[in-house]
């Protein structure tokens, strides 16, 4: 499946978070904007270094009023593990089952490692895509890529 284009209405879906409650996409439409960012797998390197940078410029997105969703293939009991281990202050949604099933609507996944490729899109409060950062798994996004797509997201709105 192709890379989920710009300017396009994301793919609504339902994942549970680390605490095992449901979280829809559509959810925040009408309310706030969301930053939906896929990471390969919990626990690793690359993956914790990133997210850590982005639980400690949490105030990029909660400024711009942007909830941000981190998605991973990890089941739930993994995730919360995860969070508290590293006091991630942002929802952790597991993509665990169907495996993958969110990231290959988004185009993402890797089919060959079972995992998501570290893609992140930024959604308007409508559910329209309006920036995205595609990086291969090895590859940590910048927290300078965010600010980018943050800006991107602010004058599409």
């Amino acid at each position: 499946m192709p890379i989920a284009e710009i300017s396009t209405q994301a793919p609504d879906f339902e994942l549970t978070n680390q605490y095992g409650e449901s979280v829809r996409l559509s959810q925040f439409r009408g309310v706030k904007s969301v930053a939906l960012v896929f990471f390969p797998l919990a626990f690793t390197g690359t993956c914790t270094g990133e997210l850590c940078e982005l639980r400690d410029n949490l105030s990029l997105f909660k400024d711009s009023d942007v909830e941000l969703l981190a998605v991973s293939v990890d089941n739930k009991a993994s995730l919360r593990v995860f969070a508290d281990q590293e006091g991630y202050d942002f929802m952790l949604l597991s993509d665990f089952w169907p495996h993958g099933g969110v990231a290959q609507e988004y185009g993402v996944f890797l089919e060959d490692k079972g995992i998501a490729t570290r893609a992140t899109f930024l959604i308007d409060s409508t559910g329209i895509i309006r920036a995205s950062i595609i990086n291969t798994p090895g590859e940590a996004r910048s927290v300078d890529a965010y600010r980018d797509a943050l800006t991107l997201l602010r004058v599409a709105a």
